[in-house]
């Protein structure tokens, strides 16, 4: 398979995780000093790993909101988190995965995580507003 096939494959697999909308976002940004990024994620991170057989999509991001949540990349998670919804995790899974991170990666981080995924379920309408007292009981 040559660069260009490689490129064209990538750009196939990331569009179907990320959607169209945020892959357009980031082709308008190129410039000079950051095609060949782009160009070189899109062909290796895309190309080349997303559409390996060894791991079903699914499991792939899990994998990554795992990833980044032990990082601490809260605007990959997000988009992440918006993207697997996108493409079949349930609110359930995704709360899952945050309670099996924190687990590893720590309190605070799960904590952040946990608040980042509620925030963008809530403006997707997947979680009811929040009800009843603001403040813990006594």
């Amino acid at each position: 398979m040559t660069a260009d096939d490689r490129y064209e494959q990538g750009m196939a697999a990331r569009r179907a995780v990320l959607g169209d909308a945020w892959v357009d976002r980031s082709i308008a940004r190129r410039n000079a000093f950051n095609t060949e990024f782009q160009e070189m994620i899109t062909r290796i991170v895309w190309g080349e790993i997303w559409t390996r057989p060894g791991l079903d999509q699914k499991t792939r991001r899990c994998m990554v909101l795992a990833t980044m949540i032990a990082l601490g990349r809260w605007e990959e998670f997000k988009l992440h988190v918006r993207a697997g919804l996108a493409g079949g995790l349930t609110v359930e899974e995704i709360k899952e995965i945050i309670l099996q991170s924190t687990l590893y990666c720590g309190v605070p981080a799960g904590n952040h995580a946990i608040g980042e995924a509620e925030g963008i379920l809530r403006e997707l309408g997947l979680l009811p507003d929040p009800a009843g007292p603001t403040t813990p009981s006594p």
